[in-house]
């Protein structure tokens, strides 16, 4: 199965038009700075989940998951930032993102696993939007910009082992029809989410 036919299956329940693509490209250097900051964090999300391996899971293949995500972040945001530089940008100190702000309000914080079976779940919803709009920028820069459009492409399809990453550790924690019954929901929510956002040069803004 090709990487297009599997994003294509991703369960999202909006779709980003290539015209987001095109108006976030207006501001490449603003639109990788937002890039960094969001690998950044994937990278400090993956290794706080790696120590709350839950009961029976064998901790070995809860950690040494998690360490691979962390790893592959870690290695994104060294190529966001080397393309920014290179490029003539430079990371900005301060940084915020709505659109995960409100997924991450969502948790069902203090309730035990349904805390964490929130947040992985969360981390899949996130990485499969990102996931989606790397595509769509690789896309819109195949001819006019190869070296992006290389880029993106590969963080695409990384991105969308990450999200089924999550998806298998998830059904770890809980009983499936409970997992399926919130992810549900929170792909309902993530929709709503995206379409609130305003427009600009994030990955994550309002199409």
């Amino acid at each position: 199965m090709s990487l297009v036919e599997s994003v294509e299956d991703l369960p999202l329940l909006s779709r980003t038009p290539d015209a987001w693509a095109e108006r976030a490209l207006r501001e490449p250097l603003a639109l990788l700075n937002d890039h960094a900051f969001l690998e950044k964090k994937a990278a400090a999300n993956a290794l706080d989940l790696l120590n709350r391996w839950p009961e029976p899971t064998p901790p070995d293949v809860w950690t040494t998951t998690l360490a691979s995500v962390a790893h592959d972040e870690a290695a994104h945001l060294n190529s966001v930032v080397r393309l920014l530089t290179r490029r003539g940008g430079r990371l900005e100190r301060n940084h915020r993102n709505t659109y995960a702000t409100a997924l991450r309000g969502l948790v069902r914080t203090g309730r035990g696993n349904e805390e964490l079976v929130d947040r992985l779940l969360i981390s899949a919803l996130i990485e499969a939007r990102s996931c989606e709009r790397f595509l769509a920028l690789a896309r819109c820069t195949a001819a006019s910009d190869p070296e992006l459009s290389r880029f993106y492409d590969r963080l695409g399809a990384s991105e969308l082992g990450h999200y089924r990453v999550f998806l298998v550790l998830a059904g770890h924690v809980l009983p499936d029809d409970a997992v399926q019954a919130r992810w549900r929901e929170l792909l309902e929510a993530e929709a709503r989410i995206l379409a609130e956002q305003p427009p600009g040069p994030r990955m994550h803004s309002g199409a």
